[in-house]
């Protein structure tokens, strides 16, 4: 197998989280199971999605408290918060809260934009401030001063019998070198190195040049490399490259015909980009581990990172993960070069 000029050293997974709304505790309980046999299998990270008014993880950062207090070494992260829904104070100290309660593990990454279906959530979200609200990069920032310890408040001192703070608490101090942004546009890889953020890539690029050529892993390299280029930390920043990845080396046959329909339903909005937002997928990667080390091999952007966070699909069973994981973590990892963690 050929080498990467970039050895792989962290191996994580990402997680929706989808539960049945006829027994939500189930499915919020398959998810914390998921991320201790990540741990025990020697994964370096554990990410969720975030979803809201679906039946997936409206809240990762409760949810990753939790994992917190049933791990007690593997990263958590969310890939990504959509700051659009969040007050970025509440936020803060909602993160800086789990980050201490779990020893300083917690990798936040969030992203920018309106809500998604803005017009029929925006009376519920912001019934008096919808068309005031700032859904741009200044979320971010406001995020991360705060995080990192910047005043919220012009007073602090003592009120009577009670005592009161100028920055968010309780403040971590190690959070704010683990902020990432996940982003697919040439803008957006520049904005987070400026910032000093880390950087999680996907499945999902914009297409910024509209006549082509649309090479996927090509318009992804250049990411990283934008970002690099303008961050403090220049090639030893971090970025997170994640593809959905699916393993079929221990599966059943009635495993790999599902995982196989899975992709092939998945295969043609790869031909060229979707919607008005230009947005090119990646295809999924299905086959043994040494299939997929081929192609992770053969990508031009992969091979530019040292640590990534594979995609879980969204609609597989419990027993599905634990095969994938499994896979991911005894043959996959090992065949790109990884160990896993003790």
């Amino acid at each position: 197998m050929p080498s990467t000029a970039r050895p792989l050293r962290k191996l994580g997974f990402l997680t929706i989280g989808l539960f049945d709304p006829a027994d939500p505790a189930r499915g919020h309980e398959s998810t914390l199971e998921i991320i201790e046999l990540g741990e025990r299998l020697g994964f370096d990270s554990a990410w969720l999605r975030h979803r809201h008014l679906q039946h997936g993880i409206s809240s990762p950062v409760a949810v990753l408290a939790a994992a917190s207090q049933r791990t007690r070494r593997i990263e958590l992260g969310t890939a990504v918060t959509p700051l659009g829904w969040e007050n970025p104070l509440r936020l803060a100290e909602d993160l800086a809260t789990v980050d201490v309660l779990s020893g300083g593990r917690l990798n936040p990454g969030v992203s920018v934009g309106p809500p998604m279906h803005f017009e029929q959530v925006k009376d519920a979200l912001y019934p008096d401030t919808a068309d005031a609200e700032d859904f741009g990069y200044e979320r971010v920032r406001r995020l991360l001063d705060l995080v990192r310890g910047k005043p919220a408040s012009d007073f602090s001192g003592v009120e009577g019998f009670e005592v009161f703070s100028d920055v968010v608490q309780p403040h971590s101090p190690g959070l704010g070198r683990r902020m990432w942004y996940g982003g697919g546009s040439l803008r957006s890889a520049r904005w987070a190195g400026e910032h000093g953020m880390n950087f999680l890539t996907s499945s999902v690029v914009k297409a910024e040049q509209p006549d082509g050529p649309w090479d996927f892993a090509e318009i992804q390299l250049a990411l990283v490399r934008e970002f690099r280029a303008h961050h403090p930390d220049g090639e030893a920043a971090r970025v997170s490259h994640g593809l959905v990845v699916i393993p079929t080396d221990s599966a059943s046959p009635e495993q790999r015909a599902k995982y196989e329909a899975y992709a092939a339903k998945r295969l043609p909005r790869t031909a060229s980009p979707q919607g008005p937002g230009r947005l090119l997928f990646a295809p999924d990667l299905v086959g043994t581990a040494e299939e997929i080390a081929e192609r992770l091999y053969a990508h031009a952007a992969f091979r530019e990172v040292d640590e990534v966070a594979f995609a879980l699909p969204f609609t597989f069973e419990h027993e599905d993960y634990v095969q994938i994981l499994t896979d991911m973590a005894t043959k996959l990892g090992p065949a790109l070069g990884w160990r896993p963690a003790g």
